[in-house]
């Protein structure tokens, strides 16, 4: 459904109370991580603790859950960033998931600043930064609409400065090429489809409110926003949600 047509229309989402594995499609109960039935969250390597907090990786442990589906998607590049969504943030996101990764957070400026071999590694140099820096979205200031553009090629230089012991250490463990600077990225600047900006956050929750409805005012993020209130379409992934749209 094209939604950024439909601004300023009525929007109607009804959960029809099944949820349905994202990964197997079996019908659960109750959702675990965003969209899994309870077996595929506690067997899963893509629902391990080790994706949220990429340094505590235990596959040289020899205990990865799935250890051909991490070579897949650990061992390659990833991006360790700035962005802007409610303030100056740090993140990681593999190297070819830009800026899908700053349009999911809702932020306003995105800007890659090193290139790092693997997952772990980048959870690494991650880690280095969030002693200065945030590694999280205050999502409720995001949908205000209140966010300052910041200088990041400024707080990127700052910052690298501070920590540059540190990545000399983590370089010197993993190798001179474990993690490249990247020379002069642009600063990606990011416009949302919004009409108007809610000056109270209501969140809805399918689990304790079936029905939505309002008058679509703004796509930002992982969030519809409507002039009832914002529901984070991601939290939801699995359940079964029938639209209407005028």
């Amino acid at each position: 459904l094209a939604l950024n047509a439909r601004l300023g229309q009525r929007l109607r989402l009804h959960y029809a109370g099944a949820i349905h594995c994202v990964h197997c499609g079996r019908h659960t109960r109750k959702s675990f991580g965003q969209g899994y039935c309870y077996p595929c969250f506690s067997t899963l390597a893509q629902c391990d603790l080790c994706l949220v907090r990429p340094e505590t990786c235990h596959y040289f442990q020899g205990t990865c859950r799935e250890p051909e589906w991490g070579e897949q998607h650990c061992f390659r590049p990833h991006i360790v960033y700035l962005a802007n969504a409610s303030g100056l943030k740090v993140g990681i996101t593999r190297g070819t998931n830009t800026p899908t990764r700053w349009l999911d957070q809702g932020a306003i400026q995105g800007l890659p600043i090193l290139e790092v071999a693997t997952r772990q590694q980048s959870g690494l140099v991650e880690t280095l930064f969030k002693a200065h820096v945030s590694d999280r979205t205050n999502w409720r200031a995001m949908l205000k609409g209140e966010v300052e553009p910041l200088d990041l090629v400024a707080e990127r230089d700052r910052l690298l400065d501070t920590v540059a012991p540190g990545l000399d250490a983590l370089r010197a463990t993993h190798g001179a090429e474990a993690i490249r600077t990247l020379e002069r990225p642009d600063v990606v600047s990011i416009d949302y489809p919004v009409l108007s900006w809610p000056r109270k956050i209501q969140s809805f929750n399918l689990d304790k409110q079936a029905l939505v409805e309002g008058t679509l005012t703004g796509i930002k993020g992982q969030y519809l926003m409507l002039d009832s209130g914002v529901i984070n379409l991601r939290k939801f992934a699995g359940y079964q949600v029938t639209v209407d749209a005028a």
